[in-house]
């Protein structure tokens, strides 16, 4: 699902290049292509949060169409979160990368990337997709729902952080190579492979979907990429939700 050979486009200054993706898909433009920017204006977050955009930072999305159920095209962000936790710990991110279900790669308990997608129908039989990711190597931006950290206040003392499209270097091929795992081995090689950096697995947490808080524990992430949560009245399999935990984890 992602083209080796899909060209990048990088924007000085742009509202943000997930509403720039949806403007092409609603032009029926459905790339493949990367929409690059060094400053956003209004970039987003899940549930229409704002996602703070500061430069130095990466902040990117691939647009594509495909013939894919939209299911397997979700799993895209598990491939997202995998390549870009590689790629903090490649370009020295000290101390633990893990990944919080759905969407956060964090370092220590702090959050230092954001993924998001979006999907609409394109051509019969066929969807658009928008992956987009947010990752903070300069500066970590403040007042969001949990701490954060960028890759900058993570590295050995005296090191560098790299400019956003060196970041962006890195990451690509890792992404690739993840979704060529995806297309030819299936979602199980991304589950244990995600498994095994799961923040907070087996702690008690609070998963809010909508109004409906659920407490439990995490229990693992299912076949499907559905958050497992063990509660009083049994395992549940939640598709979507937030993770709040009531201390650092």
């Amino acid at each position: 699902m992602i083209d080796a050979h899909a060209p990048i486009e990088t924007f000085d200054e742009i509202d943000s290049t997930l509403l720039e993706a949806r403007r092409r898909a609603e032009r029926k433009e459905y790339g493949p292509v990367w929409l690059l920017a060094r400053r956003q204006t209004a970039g987003r977050g899940r549930r229409g949060r704002a996602w703070v955009s500061i430069e130095g930072n990466l902040f990117a999305t691939y647009l594509f169409e495909t013939s894919r159920p939209a299911s397997e095209a979700a799993q895209l962000g598990f491939a997202a979160g995998l390549a870009i936790a590689e790629t903090l710990e490649a370009f020295g991110a000290q101390g633990s990368v893990t990944l919080k279900w759905p969407n956060d790669v964090m370092t220590g308990a702090s959050k230092a990337a954001g993924i998001l997608l979006e999907s609409g129908a394109a051509s019969p039989g066929r969807l658009w997709v928008a992956l987009a990711f947010g990752v903070n190597i300069a500066a970590a931006p403040g007042a969001i729902d949990q701490p954060t950290t960028c890759l900058r206040a993570v590295l050995p003392e005296g090191a560098l952080a790299p400019s956003p499209s060196a970041f962006f270097a890195g990451l690509r091929p890792c992404l690739e190579s993840w979704c060529a795992r995806l297309a030819e081995e299936g979602f199980a090689p991304l589950r244990a492979a995600w498994l095994a950096r799961a923040h907070g697995m087996g702690r008690p947490a609070r998963v809010v979907q909508g109004e409906t808080p659920l407490e439990g524990t995490l229990a693992g992430i299912s076949a499907r990429g559905e958050l497992e949560l063990d509660t009083p009245s049994g395992r549940r399999a939640i598709a979507a939700g937030d993770v709040f935990f009531s201390s650092a984890a």
